[in-house]
């Protein structure tokens, strides 16, 4: 990246003002910016390095309305997310008043050593499906002491999308009317995306928790829920299990 209103532009698409992301809950069907580095597996710890140097100087400056949360997936994808209330956010740069305080040619400098961690990274978006998700003590993607992640792609023709979004809300109304243990939020995939797809993703302590409140929503759900499963399976195009961790240390929050 050579020029600097182009690196700032970029950058301030994935780090979009994030209050309503920390918040006790989430909006119904809100859309996330995710900005997604595919990370050498040579520079994993160079890139932490400099996420926390980037950190360090947006609390040094005291960076405004430009909060962010990270998450890691196990393949060494780093993903940086933001909620967007509408597409005029895109025209926001929360990045301006950093560059003024700590001048271009440090601003520059550290996006120089970020772009010599990956080759590959690219923008997106998102949808958290409010009525499709199963969070009955309170609809939120902030979740304390449970940063581990198990993400679950259900990719799908278009053909099948409808029935696809029936099945699985058969199946959150199955978790709804049993109790389940096991919590999750439904996204819906958008601009930016290849293909389309349903992801759900599931938030537990550690893969230990995730394991055993999994087998235990099994056992509850029962022969009722395998054969709702296995229709829903019957519209998957393709599934893509994918495990991973929030890493609170790689996010900002702006002083109020």
């Amino acid at each position: 990246m050579k020029n600097l209103k182009f690196i700032t532009l970029l950058f301030a698409m994935a780090l979009l003002p994030t209050n309503s992301l920390f918040s006790q809950s989430t909006n119904a069907n809100q859309a996330f910016w995710v900005h997604e580095d595919q990370v050498k597996p040579s520079m994993f710890k160079e890139y932490e390095v400099v996420t926390k140097d980037f950190i360090a100087a947006c609390k040094e400056h005291d960076l405004k309305d430009a909060n962010w949360s990270t998450a890691r997936l196990d393949d060494g994808t780093y993903l940086t997310i933001s909620p967007i209330n509408n597409m005029a956010d895109l025209d926001k740069n929360p990045l301006a008043p950093l560059v003024e305080k700590m001048g271009e040619e440090k601003f520059r400098a550290i996006f120089n050593r970020f772009d010599k961690c990956y080759d590959v990274h690219r923008n997106y978006m998102v949808h958290l499906i409010n009525d499709m998700s199963y969070m009955p003590n309170g609809l939120s993607a902030n979740t304390p002491g449970e940063d581990y992640r198990k993400w679950h792609f259900l990719h799908v023709t278009p053909e099948n999308v409808v029935n696809l979004r029936n099945k699985l809300m058969e199946i959150k109304d199955l978790y709804a009317k049993k109790g389940a243990p096991e919590h999750f939020r439904v996204y819906r995939n958008g601009f930016g995306t290849a293909g389309d797809y349903y992801l759900v993703v599931i938030s537990a302590k550690d893969a230990q928790s995730y394991i055993k409140t999994s087998d235990e929503t099994e056992v509850l759900l029962g022969a009722e829920g395998e054969k709702l499963f296995d229709g829903m399976m019957q519209y998957v195009h393709k599934y893509e299990p994918i495990t991973g961790s929030m890493r609170p240390d790689l996010g900002y929050t702006a002083k109020q």
